[in-house]
């Protein structure tokens, strides 16, 4: 039977279990007795769920009486503990959606200090992912229930809403808020975003993503801090493999270290690229002190990829560049 330690599910499942043991049982029952098949369910259905009916054949034998009698009282316990069960069921969950509500809420109103994050894409999801593991409070907010639902199910608050709309940002606590991030995939919708979360605290920085460059100057226009381009990064990214495909590998692949220590290097106008020594090369035969010296402080020797492999990294100003070899550098970049 079932037990009020047991989850509404597991009680539901056990109860349903017993009524269709009992069904079978009496079922078969009335098989022997000599009723056909068809008589012996209708008559175990019509009973059990107490609809009143008459006997569906008359019933003078004393053993199919108490038979009946039995079917009575095991067939209406069962389908009153599915009932029972059903209701706890669904009441329970409407009550924990309801408080799950309520302590979301409370929670998002204690935040100070916070990120918000608008859209819970493929974009929203990795700045959560970075947040969370920077420790960085942030509540994500997004129209689309599946897509809250699988933020809540991973641990974060969410609020389900259209971000465009300033009682949503309000209701995030745009106005304690540090940092927004606007990350839909629809550039009129971030630029919206962007202005109303503007108007709402002029303080807060704002980070917006842009799918054309166009809309950058837009979105700037609206009171955005900094514009990201997904798209054009992606396209530099590959571009940058492939003209230069061993200088990233020096910072250990895409680790977290590694993209923060490229995000400072681009702050402080530098770049890392890799610069092949060839035949006609006017670095040929030269010691990378002599280099470094003409270029008067535009680059800075970071290692040498060997032609016969092998890497000197911090390489020794007296170190000669061969043909074939490549030499990593730091240099100013397009801010420098």
């Amino acid at each position: 039977m079932p037990s009020p330690n047991n989850t509404p599910r597991t009680n539901l499942l056990y109860a349903a279990s017993f009524v269709g043991v009992v069904m079978a049982v009496f079922t078969v029952g009335y098989r022997l007795a000599g009723w056909s098949w068809g008589d012996a369910v209708y008559m175990v259905i019509i009973t059990a769920f107490s609809v009143g009916y008459g006997e569906v054949q008359p019933i003078t034998d004393p053993w199919l009486r108490a038979w009946t009698t039995a079917l009575i009282v095991l067939g209406c316990t069962g389908i009153i503990f599915i009932t029972g069960t059903l209701v706890q069921w669904l009441t329970e969950s409407q009550i924990q959606r309801a408080l799950g509500g309520k302590r979301m809420e409370h929670e998002i109103e204690k935040l100070k200090n916070h990120a918000i994050i608008c859209g819970f894409g493929r974009i929203g999801r990795m700045i959560a992912s970075q947040l969370e593991a920077g420790g960085i409070p942030f509540v994500i907010v997004d129209q689309a229930p599946d897509r809250v639902a699988e933020a809540r199910e991973a641990g974060w608050l969410t609020h389900t809403g259209e971000a465009t709309d300033e009682s949503v940002l309000r209701a995030v606590g745009i106005s304690r808020a540090r940092v927004l991030a606007t990350v839909l995939p629809n550039d009129a919708a971030n630029v919206f975003i962007t202005l109303s979360a503007r108007n709402m605290n002029p303080e807060i920085q704002i980070i917006a993503r842009g799918e054309v460059p166009s809309t950058e100057r837009k979105l700037k226009q609206a009171g955005a801090n900094r514009v990201v381009l997904p798209a054009h990064i992606g396209a530099d990214r590959i571009a940058h493999l492939i003209l230069h495909p061993n200088a990233r590998e020096l910072l250990g692949g895409k680790t977290k270290s590694s993209v923060e220590f490229e995000h400072h290097l681009s702050e402080l106008g530098l770049d890392m690229e890799e610069i092949e020594i060839g035949p006609d090369s006017p670095w040929l035969h030269r010691r990378v002190g002599d280099v470094e010296k003409e270029a008067a402080g535009r680059l800075l020797a970071v290692a040498i990829l060997r032609k016969e492999g092998g890497t000197d990294m911090n390489p020794n100003p007296t170190a000669m560049l061969m043909p074939g070899d490549a030499l990593v550098v730091m240099k100013r970049g397009a801010r420098g």
